[in-house]
C-alpha cells in the first residue's frame, strides 16, 4: 500500500492486538475488566481503558502476538520502560528459530536508550524515517511490512533485574500473501572494542535468497576521541570471497551524510526518509566522558539483492592527529585504526528456513555503558 494505490479496495481484513485484545479478534477490543489500570477505571467499568499495558517481570517472556493465519504485520507502536534488557523475537510459520532477535531500542535504530529511571523526563532526540520512528516521548513505531503465511509469533523477554511496563498496539491484516514474498529478518551484533585493525561484522551466515534492506548502528567512542567515520561498509554477495561487490567510501557517507557530519564546528543530528543520525550524545564532562552516536540507513529504494548468501562489514577507522580545519595542509596524513564500541542491527528479507542467528551478547555485553 502506498499513496499511489491507497484508494484501491481490498479483500484484506484489518485486525489489531493490544493488551486488552491480545488475540486481535474482531469485536473484542476494549473489553477488559481487570488488568493494568483497573483501579483507575474502577468508577467507569468495562470499555474504559482497563488494561492498556502489561508488566514483564525479570526473567519473564511475554507473548505480544500469536497470529495463526495468513497475513501481514503493518505497524507496531510500543512505549514504556525500555532498554537493551528487553529482547524482541519474531518467529515465522512455526519455525523453531527466530527470524528476529534484537534488543528493543536497537530494533528501532535508537540503541542508546534506557528510560527505566526517567519514563518521561530527561533528554530526548526524535528519530523520523519511513520504516521506523521514535517520537515524543519515547514512542517507538515500526512500519516494516512483515508478511507471514501460517503464523506470526512475537515475544519480548526481560533479561534484566527490574520489572518493565509496556504499552503496545500491533496492527495487521489478514490477506493472501503472494508466493514471491520473502520474510522479514533482523539480527543484532556488538563488538566492544573492535580489535585493532579489525572490522565489525554487521551480519554473516545468511543462507537463502533475499535482499538486504537496512542497517542501524550505534557507536561509542573509546580512547581520546577524534574523528572515527572513515570506515568503509562492504557487502560480500553470494560467491564474494576476499573482496566485496559493493564497497562504500566512508561511514558517514553510507549513512547519507558527508564530511564528518560537521556543521558550525559540531556534529549535526539529522533525520531523512532513508538515512540519518538521530542520536548525538555529548559527554557530560564527568561520568559520560565519550560521545556516542546512533545512525540508520534504509535500503528501500536500493535493496541489496543476494541469491544464496550475504556478509556485511564495517571498518573502524579514523585519522591520526585529525583537525578538519587543517586537513588540506597535511598531505601526508595517515589513517588511524580505532577500537570503538560498535553495535548494529541488520535488516533483510529472505526465504525460509532461517539459519540460526548469532547468539546475543550476555547481560554485561548488552549494557549501554
Amino acid at each position: 500500500m502506498s499513496l499511489s494505490n491507497l484508494s484501491l479496495l481490498s479483500d484484506a481484513r484489518s485486525r489489531s492486538i493490544t493488551a486488552e485484545n491480545p488475540t486481535g479478534e474482531p469485536g473484542k477490543g476494549g473489553m477488559g475488566t481487570t488488568g493494568f489500570a483497573e483501579r483507575q477505571a474502577s468508577e467507569l467499568g468495562e470499555g474504559w481503558k482497563v488494561n492498556p499495558a502489561i508488566n514483564i517481570k525479570p526473567g519473564e517472556t511475554a507473548v505480544i502476538a500469536d497470529i495463526k493465519d495468513m497475513g501481514n504485520i503493518q505497524s507496531m507502536w510500543i512505549t514504556g520502560m525500555v532498554s537493551r534488557e528487553l529482547i524482541i523475537r519474531i518467529y515465522w510459520d512455526n519455525q523453531e528459530l527466530p527470524s528476529v532477535e534484537v534488543p528493543f531500542p536497537d530494533f528501532f535504530a535508537y540503541g542508546w536508550c534506557d528510560n527505566i529511571d526517567e519514563l518521561v523526563g530527561g533528554p530526548f532526540q526524535p528519530l523520523v524515517s519511513l520504516p521506523v520512528s521514535v517520537l515524543p516521548k519515547n514512542a517507538f513505531n515500526c512500519f516494516w511490512s512483515m508478511p507471514f503465511r501460517e503464523r506470526c509469533y512475537m515475544t519480548i523477554e526481560n533479561i534484566g533485574e527490574f520489572e518493565r511496563c509496556l504499552y503496545y498496539q500491533i496492527n495487521y491484516q489478514l490477506t493472501d500473501i503472494p508466493e514471491n514474498c520473502a520474510y522479514f529478518h533482523a539480527s543484532f551484533r556488538r563488538t566492544n572494542p573492535v580489535p585493532f585493525k579489525g572490522v565489525h561484522t554487521i551480519i554473516d551466515g545468511i543462507e537463502g535468497e533475499g535482499h538486504y534492506i537496512g542497517t542501524a548502528m550505534c557507536v561509542g567512542l573509546n580512547g581520546a576521541g577524534g574523528w572515527w567515520g572513515e570506515g568503509e561498509v562492504k557487502f560480500y554477495i553470494d560467491e564474494d570471497d576476499d573482496y566485496p561487490t559493493i564497497c562504500g567510501t566512508g561511514t558517514e557517507d553510507y549513512f547519507l551524510g558527508a564530511f564528518n557530519w560537521e556543521v558550525d564546528d559540531k556534529y549535526a543530528a539529522y533525520n531523512s526518509p532513508y538515512g540519518g543520525m538521530a542520536q548525538v550524545i555529548e559527554p557530560d564532562s564527568l561520568y559520560k566522558s565519550q560521545p556516542r552516536f546512533s545512525m540508520y540507513r534504509w535500503h528501500i529504494q536500493d535493496p541489496i539483492r543476494f541469491k544464496s548468501k550475504l556478509k556485511v562489514t564495517v571498518q573502524d577507522l579514523g585519522w591520526k592527529n585529525f583537525n578538519a580545519k587543517k586537513f588540506d595542509h597535511v598531505p601526508d596524513r595517515k589513517y588511524l585504526p580505532r577500537q570503538d564500541d560498535i553495535a548494529t542491527v541488520s535488516f533483510w528479507y529472505q526465504t525460509l528456513p532461517t539459519a540460526k542467528l548469532k547468539p546475543l551478547p550476555d547481560w554485561d555485553g548488552l549494557q549501554a555503558h
